[in-house]
């Protein structure tokens, strides 16, 4: 009977789950003969013979629903170029678009999107998007479109896109150089599939029928785009990528002037069809763009996502290992920050780095990544160079075994480096479970670091099982960090941990009425010390009621009951007020509410108030955005965060602000000008970020940044005072 039970999950988990096919044909035309011209008007003789695929399904508010207006495509290639032709019916043209900024969201506007999955493997895809405005976005889909985590929209190449807007309709025609994509020579079918924001009838439409427990880009359903005839060698150009930063700033604290001149460069080679070789030297991986503050109330560090451009591209064969929350083996945001001699986070130069990555075959991929970081005597940062190899096999339909690698070393002997930090080094494996139709997804994994002084306790390991039918969401997962585990290039929380946190979902979608579909979920977390002969030492329990109505507004009530032992003190409120007592267990509940209204609207907003206990006191919060747009052209946006933390003498209490306008300015789809305002009471802090963009050819910026800080401990006065103008040119070779 056990054999039977285990045989079922077996094929569970890999069996290929049958689903009905559309096909879109790609006609093969000869550019000598039959020219396009990408200008939206779609009146060239060959469009007309080209094959027209519909039948669109709704996604929201339904999933068993043809869409109220259609969208129509027409697709063609050469030996160059892949061409699309789309035209998106409407009830009329009242679109909605918001702005003329590239990489736009998808939600809350008119926009159609085509997805390409070039190697057909439902794990990774080329994603191109539109709006009526011709405003274009493009990212890179990993991990099967299974979470938003393998959403990239920091990619960009070049391609072209025009629209025209008619009466009841808008017209797209592009351009997507083959060079674009990587694919296998000889090839004559790629996986498709393509999605549609209607804002006056308020649906989101996909062209393969996806379930709404799905997310809408997910790979496990798409149809095929079957070529008349093979692909040949795509003959992508070398881009040289030259880059020129003038800073000029001030440190008034230390009462120090800069002034400074860089030059620098990245270079793009392709590798046949399928694989990529990144040079970059004397990078300048300096932030135009601040990251957005956030307040911090727990004792944890928090990630930030990568922005840097020479880590972008297939970033997830590099990081996509382990658990994003626990135990990330490799973080890229590591590369260029270092601790000094006073233990804190400074920028560490970097010096040239190569990065080798792409498909071998159909089901092979392999990544190299080597980076060095200059020394920094004064700080006591030493030289070191950062590799990482990543190996990736494609298993049964969707699944995939990955091997990684990870060594920082410093390149020298130094007389302030302490033993244990000469070198960390990570071998790992991971297995990634997607069945046909994501029914079943999972992820198990086990790590071992090496350095030079560990005890032999340095194993991480990890496994999540997930089912996910239309109402039943069932998660069982677990970590286990052993106390002397390193990654020194990877996001680590805390060790000596045995982890589990399960979650239970159920979906109802109601017949009729306002609501669309409601959500009960309970996720439990228990964490517990291996090391202390598993003390329990924190857990949380999430009740969660979340309500989706047909108008796209959100509802949403959370409970938490929460343990935490401090091994530690701590300051919950991060104010250097006095601190929580050591060798101590807190028990306490709250509870949260989230509305978010219809972003459709011109205003907009989000709230969410929070009551209950905090550690041996309390703690009230208020977290909102404000957004209003003048369309196109101007967009504002407003986030409050305040938390009042109240506790027990001779603990303080605390009012804790965060406030951050946004104002964002659209000239047109080559000029731009944001300026992003952050205070922070928490840190003190108030900083100004006004950044001008034109983008002045393809991929090809000017950009003038304009950075003050000031410290806001009475009196006000100046931290750090800046001005960048930074140029960067794509050549194509």
């Amino acid at each position: 009977m056990k054999k039977n039970l285990f045989l079922i999950f077996i094929i569970s988990c890999t069996t290929l789950f049958a689903q009905k096919t559309k096909q879109v044909f790609v006609k093969y035309i000869k550019t000598d003969i039959s020219k396009i011209s990408i200008d939206g008007l779609l009146n060239e003789a060959a469009w007309a013979k080209a094959k027209t695929t519909s039948n669109y399904w709704q996604y929201f508010p339904t999933d068993s629903l043809q869409a109220e207006n259609q969208t129509e495509v027409k697709m063609m290639f050469d030996d160059k170029n892949l061409y699309v032709a789309i035209k998106v019916h409407a009830k009329s043209n009242d679109f909605i678009i918001p702005s003329l900024r590239r990489d736009f969201r998808a939600s809350g506007n008119d926009n159609v999107t085509l997805i390409f999955d070039t190697f057909n493997d439902g794990s990774n895809a080329f994603f191109f998007g539109t709006n009526p405005a011709g405003v274009k976005r493009e990212a890179l889909l990993s991990g099967g479109g299974t979470d938003l985590r393998g959403f990239n929209l920091a990619w960009d190449t070049k391609w072209v896109c025009k629209t025209q807007i008619l009466k009841d309709a808008y017209v797209a025609e592009i351009a997507i150089p083959l060079t674009a994509f990587k694919f296998r020579e000889g090839e004559t079918k790629w996986r498709f599939n393509s999605y549609q924001f209607d804002t006056q009838d308020n649906e989101q439409n996909t062209w393969m029928n996806i379930p709404q427990n799905q997310y809408i880009f997910s790979l496990a359903y798409m149809g095929e785009m079957i070529f008349e005839k093979p692909l040949g060698k795509s003959r992508a150009p070398i881009a040289i990528i030259p880059y020129i930063n003038t800073f000029s700033g001030k440190d008034f604290e230390n009462n120090s002037a800069f002034n400074d001149v860089k030059i620098g460069g990245d270079a793009k080679f392709a590798i046949g069809n399928s694989m990529n070789l990144d040079l970059t030297i004397n990078p300048d991986f300096s932030q135009v763009e601040v990251d957005q503050q956030t307040t911090n109330l727990t004792r944890f560090e928090i990630s930030l996502p990568e922005r840097r451009q020479f880590f972008i591209e297939n970033s997830d064969l590099f990081g996509d290992f382990g658990d994003s929350r626990d135990e990330n083996p490799f973080f890229s945001r590591r590369i260029g920050i270092a601790k000094n001699k006073n233990n804190e986070s400074i920028e560490n130069g970097i010096v040239a780095g190569a990065r080798l990555s792409g498909k071998l075959n159909s089901n092979l991929r392999l990544g190299i990544l080597s980076v060095q970081t200059e020394e920094d005597i004064a700080n006591e940062i030493p030289a070191t160079n950062n590799s990482v190899v990543a190996i990736q096999q494609k298993l049964f339909s969707r699944s995939n075994l990955s091997f990684l690698f990870i060594n920082k070393q410093a390149t020298k002997d130094y007389s302030f480096l302490a033993q244990e930090d000469k070198y960390n080094r990570v071998l790992g494996i991971d297995y990634n479970l997607a069945s046909e139709n994501n029914t079943w997804n999972g992820r198990y994994f086990i790590h071992k670091s090496f350095s030079p002084t560990t005890s032999g306790k340095d194993i991480s390991a990890g496994i999540s099982t997930q089912y996910n039918s239309r109402n039943f969401k069932i998660r069982l997962s677990g970590v286990y960090i052993e106390d002397d585990f390193r990654s020194d290039l990877g996001f680590i929380r805390r060790t000596d941990i045995f982890k589990i946190n399960p979650k239970f979902e159920y979906t109802f979608y109601p017949k009729k009425g306002k609501i669309q579909k409601h959500t009960l979920s309970v996720t439990p977390i228990f964490i517990w010390k291996p090391e202390l002969e598993y003390e329990n030492s924190d857990y949380t329990i999430i009740s969660q009621w979340n309500i989706i109505f047909n108008n796209s507004t959100n509802l949403e009530f959370s409970m938490f009951n929460r343990y935490t032992f401090l091994y530690n003190s701590f300051d919950p409120t991060r104010t250097n007020s006095t601190k929580l007592l050591a060798n101590v267990g807190y028990y306490y509940t709250s509870f949260e509410a989230k509305y978010r209204s219809d972003i459709r609207n011109q205003f907009s907003f989000d709230i969410s108030p929070s009551i209950g206990q905090f550690y041996n006191g309390n703690k009230y919060s208020l977290e909102g955005n404000l957004n209003w747009r003048a369309e196109p052209f101007f967009q504002t946006k407003i986030q409050v965060n305040y938390n009042y933390i109240s506790l027990p003498d001779p603990y303080a209490n605390a009012s804790i602000w965060l406030i951050g306008p946004r104002f964002d300015v659209t000239f047109n789809k080559s000029l731009f000008w944001n300026t992003l305002i952050q205070y922070s009471n928490q840190e003190q802090s108030l900083g100004i970020n006004s950044r001008l963009q034109w983008r002045f050819a393809p991929l090809s910026d000017l950009f003038i940044a304009y950075n003050d800080n000031y410290n806001t401990n009475s009196p006000l006065s100046p931290r750090f005072r800046s001005i960048n103008l930074k140029l960067s040119f794509w050549f194509n070779l």
